[in-house]
């Protein structure tokens, strides 16, 4: 489907996919997942030879666009089955997709946001990067992969951590952690990300294809079923009074109280 606030670009045999809703923060929402999946699913058959996946204006991406359906609809709609449909199918995209995917994350990557960046295969940062698994803050569990994809990276401990509190890494805590592959300043960005990218662009592509899938052989099973599991359990946080409070405090800009209404 052709949405706006998703740019598709095919250029030298680099296609660039641009989260392009700056007003808000380039948040997602079901029309976006929806254009976001085609894009994914497009190119493993188009002409591309890398993908970069980016955002306009200051943020990366924020996550679910908590203003674009609210939760007593979430609760009342099948969230799994939509999650299998519209979240699940790009992550596993990008991680089979036989050409390498760059993210060029210049500002804030926060929750399905952040989960789109583990799911590429290097990351370049603008040392102004931040990322957050922010699902906690609004009663929500990791999806878009993230429960199998950040703790193979950084490990259990860290990657609980992580989840847990919704805190932010820097672009140079996420390099140490080994998320990141190179962090440089914002003004040196884009000619970092379009160095990387015309390079493997011109690497001989059977070779990249089967370094990367000889790298994700073993984790295609139980990212799959990652993923499966994410969509369940996510359905029952949207559920659950703490969502609601979660959004209600959101869209408030005040702090939640999680637990409240309970015997």
């Amino acid at each position: 489907m052709n949405d706006e606030r998703l740019q598709v670009t095919l250029d030298a045999g680099v296609k660039r996919i641009t989260f392009n809703n700056p007003a808000r923060r380039n948040a997602v929402d079901f029309e976006m997942f929806e254009a976001f999946a085609a894009a994914v699913e497009e190119a493993a058959t188009d002409e591309s030879r890398v993908v970069v996946i980016t955002g306009a204006g200051d943020f990366f991406c924020a996550g679910l666009d908590m203003k674009s359906i609210s939760p007593a609809e979430l609760a009342a709609s099948d969230v799994a089955a939509r999650m299998r449909e519209l979240i699940n199918p790009p992550v596993m995209g990008l991680r089979t997709l036989p050409k390498p995917v760059v993210a060029r994350v210049h500002g804030p990557a926060a929750g399905i946001g952040f989960s789109y960046v583990l799911a590429a295969d290097v990351v370049v940062a603008s040392d102004e990067a931040t990322f957050s698994q922010s699902f906690v803050r609004v009663g929500l569990m990791p999806d878009g992969g993230a429960t199998y994809l950040l703790p193979a990276l950084v490990g259990r401990a860290k990657a609980f951590e992580l989840m847990a509190t919704g805190d932010a890494l820097s672009a140079q805590d996420a390099q140490r952690l080994g998320l990141v592959n190179l962090v440089v300043p914002r003004a040196g960005l884009d000619a970092a990300v379009d160095k990387i990218a015309a390079q493997l662009a011109a690497a001989p592509q059977p070779s990249l294809a089967r370094i990367k899938a000889a790298l994700n052989l073993s984790e295609q099973r139980a990212l799959a079923a990652a993923l499966d599991f994410e969509a369940e359990g996510q359905a029952e946080c949207f559920r659950s009074q703490d969502f609601a409070e979660g959004v209600t405090a959101f869209m408030q800009k005040r702090p939640p109280q999680f637990g409240k209404g309970r015997g």
